[in-house]
């Protein structure tokens, strides 16, 4: 007599036809997905593919028009982000929901404070303590979260989810600012929440980390789910065309054009302690020039003073013969030098703004000789400039905010290229940002260089760097390490460079 099979456990957390609809735009359409506890669920596609909706939707911070959600096998209704959190299911967005002024400790029980109205300070100490030291912190709790790394502020959301007793952890693209070291810490903690019985949603466009850490990977396409299956039945290339729907090469991007003789950008001995000293390096028209280096080696800092947004303590930078002033953005624009950075929806856009009203906001005294824009002349010449960027949703009176990372990159690039920069210091300019639209953002730059521009990128991307550029300056611990010509250099010879202070030290 055979016996009965054990019933399988009910998932974690099921999603059942899920949909979600906006103004002209349909988000979610019919969207399954089940996590098994004890286990990390990888959810890849494109951006715009219904990711950041779906986290959403799981956190109880959107309702869907229509599908179901059940938590153990029991059906239940989200009405606000306290009822997911009372179930056990938390999302760690890449922007903390952490209040700066407050203590690490603070904020690991914020909103579950021991001992009601009157706050048990010493108990409240001891379990945040706990909780950070169970995921290997070495920071004080007591430490204010404004003076706490990203990877530390990562902690404290962690830990806020082990005190919540959370079922369901998910982690939108956890590493894109931390630093290879960190990266390895954030997967090791990763790993305790699989032993905890937790399962982990994991949302990344890095296939390589999807591939280290996912027992199971889900592809959303278009808001609509594609596949779902074990990572081990999946190969990279297959994963892409499943997320793009089309075959996609990630390779070096071919010059048109060699690099003009004369030297456009020119930084010399630039210090500014204790981010950078003694840099050195130039750059010509028509070439990409790529800052190499770890996350931490100076290469933002540089970028900001060379664009003026910074002042620096010495050294000098030239633009076409012509000396710079230092902490001078308008100076900088006006020798047609700008920094398009690392992070776009802050320092970038005005995200209630219109995409018209984001591209034309550099150029305006060029619309408004006298004070009042010509609407007809504007429209134009966005629709010009974003025509030659690629931007996928072109309608120019479309908040900015409504754009996908890809898009919102490509929007700060029209911008600059309607105000005609000649030196564009582009700083990770595919961050949070899907395989396709990778691709394109990377031959939009090359483009820019055959068409005479002086472009400098910075990239913690070993092969993006090996991709674009035509030279690569490599940084560690605030200096630089050593030049290698972009066709020739190997990843492995832009590490050990990248390496080198610190193996020394």
């Amino acid at each position: 007599m055979t016996a009965a099979a054990t019933p399988a456990a009910p998932a974690a957390l099921a999603l059942r036809g899920i949909a979600k609809r906006y103004p002209g735009v349909v988000a979610l359409a019919g969207v399954d997905l089940d996590l098994a506890a004890g286990t990390v669920h990888a959810l890849v596609g494109e951006n715009g593919a219904g990711k950041s909706t779906l986290l959403r939707v799981m956190a109880g911070a959107t309702m869907p028009d229509a599908g179901t959600i059940a938590v153990a096998g029991r059906p239940v209704r989200f009405a606000a982000p306290r009822d997911a959190l009372t179930l056990g299911i938390t999302v760690i967005y890449q922007e903390f929901a952490l209040v700066p002024q407050l203590s690490a400790g603070a904020n690991v029980l914020l909103g579950m404070e021991p001992g009601g109205a009157l706050i048990d300070r010493v108990q409240e100490r001891h379990r945040a303590t706990a909780a950070l030291e169970s995921l290997g912190a070495r920071f004080d709790p007591a430490t204010p979260c404004q003076e706490l790394s990203v990877a530390e502020r990562q902690i404290v959301e962690l830990a806020r989810a082990l005190v919540r007793e959370a079922r369901v952890v998910a982690l939108d693209e956890p590493t894109a600012a931390l630093s290879p070291r960190e990266t390895e810490h954030l997967f090791g903690q990763i790993e305790q929440l699989r032993a905890r019985g937790i399962a982990v949603v994991y949302v990344s466009h890095r296939l390589e980390e999807v591939r280290r850490l996912a027992d199971t990977i889900t592809v959303l396409r278009d808001g609509a789910h594609v596949w779902t299956g074990p990572a081990a039945q999946v190969d990279d290339a297959d994963l892409i065309r499943l997320m793009v729907g089309r075959d996609v090469e990630y390779v070096r991007q071919p010059a048109a054009r060699a690099p003009e003789a004369e030297t456009t950008l020119v930084v010399r001995d630039l210090t500014r302690a204790p981010a950078f000293h003694g840099v050195s390096f130039d750059a010509r028209a028509g070439e990409v020039l790529a800052l190499a280096g770890l996350v931490g080696a100076g290469r933002t800092e540089v970028a900001r003073c060379v664009a003026g947004a910074d002042a620096w303590d010495a050294g000098q930078v030239v633009v076409r013969g012509t000396a710079m002033p230092k902490g001078s953005p308008r100076a900088a624009i006006a020798r047609r030098i700008v920094y398009l950075p690392e992070d776009r929806k802050t320092q970038g856009l005005v995200l209630g703004m219109s995409v018209r009203e984001n591209v034309s906001l550099a150029s305006l005294p060029r619309f408004s000789p006298r004070g009042v824009v010509r609407r007809r002349e504007e429209d134009a010449a966005v629709a010009a400039v974003l025509a030659g960027v690629d931007l996928r949703q072109t309608d120019p009176s479309r908040p900015a905010a409504t754009l996908s990372g890809g898009n919102q990159q490509k929007l700060v690039m029209a911008k600059w290229l309607l105000a005609d920069a000649d030196v564009l210091l582009i700083d990770e300019p595919t961050r949070g940002v899907d395989v396709g639209a990778k691709v394109e953002i990377h031959r939009r730059i090359r483009a820019l260089a055959d068409a005479g521009k002086t472009v400098v990128v910075i990239s913690s991307e070993l092969p993006e760097v090996l991709a674009l550029a035509d030279r690569i300056v490599v940084m560690s611990g605030g200096r630089v390490t050593g030049e290698l010509d972009g066709a020739t250099a190997t990843a492995e010879q832009v590490l050990e460079l990248a390496l080198r202070d610190e193996r020394a030290a």
